[in-house]
């Protein structure tokens, strides 16, 4: 099986919020779940969840392929985004996202040889007066980040990949 059981009930809950005749409504929470999982939304992974939908796996693929959150090439434990929006941009993204690359020796779109992070340009993330933004994993926004506080969360999440290995 792709997915665990406890996915496929957590995608069981976001089908029962709408009528069967409608569940495609479903399809980017089954992708979140399946990503929360997997780390990535491989082929087989988007074919399972489009038959487990009933949905085209075009479809689905449209879906994960047009949304900057889901992953549909495999990346690092750690996926850092950084907000390289105008105002962010103006504000010390740029800087923040130089001091990111010196420090992790990535460029956007890469991941370390390592498989601890992945690092991204991203779009507006809606906290512009907190810029620099940055985004880990698509779920925890770290605002106002100085070349200190990137330090210490490059540290953190380091610390937290060998926990996890």
């Amino acid at each position: 099986m792709v997915l665990s059981e406890q996915a496929l009930k957590k995608i069981d809950r976001e089908l029962a919020k709408f009528p069967a005749d409608q569940r495609q409504s479903a399809v980017m929470a089954a992708l979140a779940i399946a990503q929360d999982e997997t780390s990535w939304l491989s082929p087989e992974v988007l074919q399972f969840v489009a038959d487990y939908i009933g949905m085209p796996a075009v479809a689905v693929q449209e879906v994960a392929t047009f949304y900057n959150m889901y992953n549909t090439k495999p990346v690092g434990k750690h996926k850092i985004t950084v907000c390289t929006n105008l105002p962010c941009a103006l504000s010390g993204g740029e800087r923040a996202a130089h001091h990111l690359k010196q420090k992790l020796g990535l460029d956007y779109k890469e991941t370390s040889a390592d498989g601890k992070f992945t690092l991204m340009e991203g779009e507006c993330m809606g906290a512009c007066g907190d810029a620099p933004v940055l985004l880990v994993n698509n779920k925890r926004m770290c605002s106002f980040m100085s070349n200190d506080k990137i330090d210490a969360l490059v540290s953190e999440l380091s610390q937290t990949a060998e926990v996890g290995k």
